[in-house]
């Protein structure tokens, strides 16, 4: 550290992570190379490793991880997480579904590792293994929020046991009172179920609290489809302004045959 108690390391990972975003990944590598082999960790072998993948060097960002020595009993774990978010974020989601199946094979029972690999089943469309993997995660930890509204949502998505999928939502919310994108959930299941008013008025509580895209797609669905089409396409405006190339949004656009905003 400086002399006067900065952390030139936090300083240089912020600057390059800032780079990163504005899509100047040497950028972003230079001021990783300014980092101390001494003080290289995970962290920093990480964040290495991303820009490294995101430049197409993914198997050079994969050996990277694998080579980060292990000081602390935890780091295995972390690093296979590690390597399946680096993965996944270079879409190559069988791949990360890999390294979290051979990890949780060393790690029996890691909450963290199988909610991970839950999430990388429903994006492969493995909604069996998805199912399996989370109901694993709530008998080892009942009070795991996400694991019930992930796997209540799910079931609501693909409008099948309704009942159950609200009852899972229900049961995380009681978790985890509040949370924006588990009463999106809750709305959503509630319009599967036909409560149009009930879910409208979720809803439009999720998008207050987030205007998070994902919910201004199930917000403007339930609005269109119950007639209030202008409050609608305001809802959708909004979020198109702040994220056009979101494909939940544009799924749900495309299949209500909405046209141009």
């Amino acid at each position: 550290e400086d002399p006067k108690g900065h952390d030139p390391v936090q300083a240089w990972m912020m600057l390059s992570q800032v780079a990163e975003m504005r899509g100047d990944l040497r950028g972003a590598q230079s001021w990783l190379d300014k980092i101390q082999a001494a003080d290289v960790d995970l962290s920093v072998t990480t964040r290495r490793a991303t820009v490294m993948a995101r430049q197409g060097q993914i198997d050079q960002a994969r050996q990277l991880i694998a080579q980060s020595p292990e000081r602390e009993p935890g780091d295995a774990r972390a690093k296979a997480l590690a390597e399946s978010e680096l993965l996944r974020e270079v879409n190559q989601p069988q791949q990360a579904f890999s390294v979290l199946e051979k990890a949780n094979e060393r790690f029996p029972d890691d909450v963290s590792l199988l909610y991970e690999q839950a999430m990388l089943a429903e994006r492969l469309l493995r909604v069996d293994d998805m199912e399996i993997l989370l109901r694993r995660v709530i008998a080892l930890k009942p009070d795991h929020a996400h694991a019930h509204n992930a796997l209540g949502y799910s079931l609501a998505d693909r409008n099948v046991r309704l009942t159950e999928a609200r009852d899972l939502i229900q049961k995380a919310l009681q978790l985890s009172p509040g949370d924006p994108f588990i009463v999106d959930s809750l709305g959503w299941a509630e319009y599967r179920l036909g409560n149009f008013d009930a879910a409208i008025t979720l809803l439009r509580k999720a998008f207050g609290s987030r205007a998070d895209t994902e919910i201004a797609a199930h917000l403007g669905e339930v609005l269109w489809v119950s007639g209030q089409r202008d409050e609608a396409r305001r809802v959708w405006i909004q979020a198109q302004a702040k994220d056009h190339d979101n494909d939940v949004l544009r799924q749900t656009l495309q299949r209500l045959k909405v046209g141009s905003l």
